[in-house]
């Protein structure tokens, strides 16, 4: 391992040398490339201080871990292509004369600009990056910018000054230094109020000021304050209040490091078609609400109206909404103050509907009211079309299929109870090629999966009790109710499921969302359970050792010979379960050992080829900060338990014992039910490691516990390691279970630790790179497996981590991200354990992971 290591700093360095020689490549004789930047603030250096440097106007060219790639593609492209076109021409006496006479002048011309030229070089310098040449002029300006970023952080008599130092061949270091002496601190606070209902309502929030007395002075305080005042003003009652109303008077002469703030708010301006007036801010209220809609359906071009609690409500053509449907989603309502953030719950509500295209809401003076202060609210609704067909087609790559084309169609039924509901039927197919042994058809498209699902949606909580009290409209309440069958040839044992949800969706608040799903229910049948031996090659071929090793006790009959090897091996099927069943039976004497693993391979077969009933219910909770797809500072909280089997288990208790199987398990409609609860643990975290660097981590922890009439989770419900989600080191299902070494097709447990970090920025252009470190395993827990090898035995099982790490490339297309990453086993629990430190650490050992978007 020290001769990798050693090889490995040898290469870097070498490389780093090569590299440095030619950054300066492009900079003129009389320049300097700025290859480093240090601010000093109060002699303490603030260089890393991100936010203190994005003040400047000049920064060092990018880097990648410490390689300016951007610089060297940019220096590697030949500067003048056509210039060097041109000398090559008339280098030679008659060249020029005979490519024109061959092409044509402007031919020949056209040559010079076209990518075998110069499309390279220009190529290199689109993607690259030009030396960041030291500018006096920019230094001067960061210099005063540097003033400006601490002055509005209360320091008032910072002084910046800079030097420009030589470090070599054209090279340069720009140091600030930067003295901002004593802050100044907020004292004594006044207001100058014109209007006295702006007065009353801040006199009512003042208590929550972000300026406060005691704090030092920060520039982006009065910012918020003003936005925080502004809002508060709307939402009570002050329509068409804006934060220009809001200045500042800030006092500073004599009062030793004290800054005396005053608030002033102006009156109202008022701009009529003649002249500007200002007036008083009044407090107004809503004395209307009407609704526009219409009905795309009709020809007659009639209004029909209707008036239910107190909205009224127009249809160019009949009405084709049940009233409460439209009023439902208005939080606006007639008779209470203006409040803005009722017009911003509204257009939520409307637009989650997915029924009309984004609303209208216009407010406007009620000639009625002499006092001038009252407000008609006129929502308009315009709806989408009743039906809609959406076609979907993907291909797909995944550790079943080398390749597949899937197929989806949906169509969408708006408004089906003249409720706002929606209602979707949508069909799926899937063909697919694998050349998996296990598969006897070898035509290029021999797997088939198939399906179809039905889903209602209204637009509340579907219950026959209320809960508006527990789940207010505000939280844009939902429920769904969905169906679905599929159908799987030719994968694995061929399953058939079916399912059924009936889930509720809510928004507790802002970037958190609640699902309660109070029924999911799913059931699995295999098709084809004789064909298990054929599809989990590696339990065959360990049962297959254990019948020759005894070969002498094992009835001839369940043997053939491999006419492709001439070996000797068990008949599938019959020779697989004669065996099983001879051993379980003593007809066969193993040892006490053996006995054991040729059970453990029974009961895996056993659990796997059942069917399963799962009757659940589950709760998730999602909790946010991110405020939009740029933001790259945020993290992402979600959880989730679940419990399953209970109800069916009172079922069979009040009917007693009568529906039970030869296991001595209840069942129900002959199908043994799953029992257990789960719980999941997911934080995601990133940070904005500013210039195109994001440094973005995730943790997961997953557990679900059989008890009652299980004893293992179901195939369906548990967890597996390795993967583009997961550890990239592991393909899919290959790792684990604990130190096991994975020695099944499909290696799955019921507990999961789980954490990867990944470090990405921007090579050139859409092209992003990652280096990533993933960390985790699966286990066995409180089931039905024992060795320990497999199990969770408590802290000592962490040194059953694995750790994988490696690099991978991102292709942004703005509407999604292609990834291909590169992972390494860097620690193979599963490996003895002297030997499983950078054991996979070779090209011919790369796991490769395809993935669509970001893991995480």
């Amino acid at each position: 391992m020290r001769n990798k290591i050693t090889k490995i700093a040898l290469i870097i360095l070498s490389a780093s040398v090569l590299f440095s020689c030619s950054l300066t490549k492009r900079v003129p004789d009389s320049k300097q490339l700025l290859k480093e930047v240090d601010i000093n603030v109060n002699d303490k250096s603030e260089s890393k201080n991100e936010e203190v440097t994005n003040q400047l106007y000049q920064i060092p060219n990018s880097d990648v871990l410490g390689l300016n790639i951007r610089l060297h593609l940019y220096n590697w492209a030949n500067p003048n292509p056509d210039s060097s076109y041109q000398a090559w021409l008339e280098r030679k006496p008659n060249r020029h004369k005979r490519y024109a006479a061959l092409l044509s002048e402007k031919q020949v011309q056209r040559l010079g600009k076209s990518f075998i030229v110069s499309g390279i070089d220009n190529f290199l310098k689109d993607v690259g990056e030009p030396p960041v040449i030291v500018d006096s002029l920019r230094t001067q300006r960061s210099a005063r910018r540097l003033n400006a970023y601490y002055f509005k952080r209360g320091y008032f008599r910072t002084k910046v000054n800079y030097t420009i130092d030589s470090i070599g061949n054209k090279r340069a270091r720009v140091t600030y230094n930067v003295k901002t002496g004593r802050p100044y601190i907020i004292d004594s606070i006044s207001t100058q109020i014109q209007s006295s209902v702006i007065d009353s309502l801040y006199n009512k929030t003042k208590d929550k000021s972000v300026i406060k007395k005691g704090k030092q002075y920060a520039e982006a305080d009065f910012t918020e304050e003003r936005d925080r005042l502004t809002t508060y003003f709307l939402n009570h009652g002050v329509y068409n209040f804006q934060p220009n109303y809001i200045s500042y008077a800030i006092d500073t002469v004599g009062t030793n490091y004290k800054a005396n703030p005053k608030i002033l708010i102006d009156n109202e301006t008022v701009r009529t078609q003649d002249s500007t007036y200002t007036r008083p801010f009044s407090i107004y209220k809503i004395s209307q609400v009407n609704i526009y809609t219409e009905n795309q359906n009709g020809e007659e071009r009639t209004i029909d109206s209707a008036s239910y609690k107190g909205f009224n409500i127009y249809s160019t053509g009949k009405l084709n909404y049940r009233p409460k449907a439209l009023t439902d989603p208005v939080f606006i309502t007639a008779g209470t103050p203006y409040a803005d953030f009722r017009r911003t719950l509204t257009y939520r509500y409307l637009s989650n509907l997915n029924i009309f295209y984004y609303p209208k809401i216009i407010y406007e003076p009620d000639p009625a009211d002499s006092t001038g202060t009252s407000l008609i609210t006129n929502i308009y609704l315009k709806p989408k079309t009743k039906f809609d067909l959406i076609v979907g087609a993907d291909f797909i790559h995944s550790n079943i299929q080398d390749f597949g084309i899937q197929g989806n169609l949906t169509l969408l039924m708006r408004n089906v109870f003249r409720g706002a509901e929606i209602l979707s039927i949508s069909t799926r197919g899937n063909v697919g090629s694998s050349r998996d042994l296990s598969i006897q058809d070898r035509s290029f498209f021999n797997i088939l999966e198939y399906g179809a699902d039905l889903k209602l949606t209204f637009p509340r909580i579907f219950f026959p009790l209320n809960t508006d009290r527990i789940i207010r409209k505000e939280m844009i309440p939902s429920t769904n109710m969905s169906f679905g069958t599929s159908r799987q040839q030719n994968i694995g044992l061929d399953k058939e499921s079916f399912t059924g949800i009936l889930s509720y969706n809510w928004t507790p608040k802002r970037n958190v969302t609640a699902r309660l799903d109070l029924l999911n229910i799913q059931y699995v049948r295999n098709v084809n359970p004789q064909n298990y031996f054929n599809v989990y090659a590696s339990s065959y071929e360990r049962l297959n050792d254990y019948a020759l090793q005894y070969q002498n006790q094992v009835d001839p009959n369940y043997f053939a010979i491999d006419p492709e090897t001439g070996e000797t091996r068990l008949i599938i099927e019959e020779g697989t379960d004669g065996f099983i069943n001879d051993v379980d039976n003593s007809t066969i004497t193993v040892t006490p050992e053996d006995y054991r693993n040729i059970n453990s391979i029974d009961e895996r077969k056993q659990r796997l080829t059942e069917n399963n009933l799962i009757f659940a219910s589950n709760f998730t909770y999602t909790t946010s900060t991110k405020e939009n797809i740029l933001d790259n500072t945020f993290f992402i909280f979600k959880t989730k338990i679940e419990s399953a089997g209970n109800f069916l288990s009172l079922l069979s208790r009040l009917e007693g014992n009568s529906n039970t199987n030869d296991n001595g398990r209840h069942t129900f409609l002959n199908v043994e039910y799953s029992q257990y609860i789960k719980t999941e643990f997911d934080f995601i975290k990133h940070f904005d490691l500013r210039r195109g660097k994001v440094l973005a981590m995730r943790a997961f922890a997953g557990i679900a516990i059989p008890y009652g009439n299980a004893n293992s989770i179901p195939f369906t419900r548990s967890y597996f390691g390795g993967g583009s989600n997961d550890n990239r080191a592991w393909q899919s299902y290959s790792l684990g279970p604990g130190r096991s070494g994975s020695p099944n097709d499909f290696n799955e447990a019921n507990f999961k630790l789980a954490y990867s970090a990944e470090l990405r920025f921007n090579l050139f252009g859409q092209l992003n790179g990652a280096v990533f470190g993933d960390v985790g395993n699966i286990w066995n827990v409180f089931d039905s497996e024992t060795d320990t090898d497999y199990t969770f035995n408590g802290l000592q099982s962490f040194r059953d981590l694995a750790f994988g790490t490696g690099f991978g490339f991102r292709y942004d297309f703005n509407f999604f991200v292609v990834r291909l990453d590169f992972g390494y086993k860097t620690y193979d629990p599963g490996r003895p354990e002297n030997d499983r430190w950078f054991k996979g650490y070779n090209f011919s050992k790369t796991v490769l992971n395809v993935g669509i978007n970001y893991p995480f």
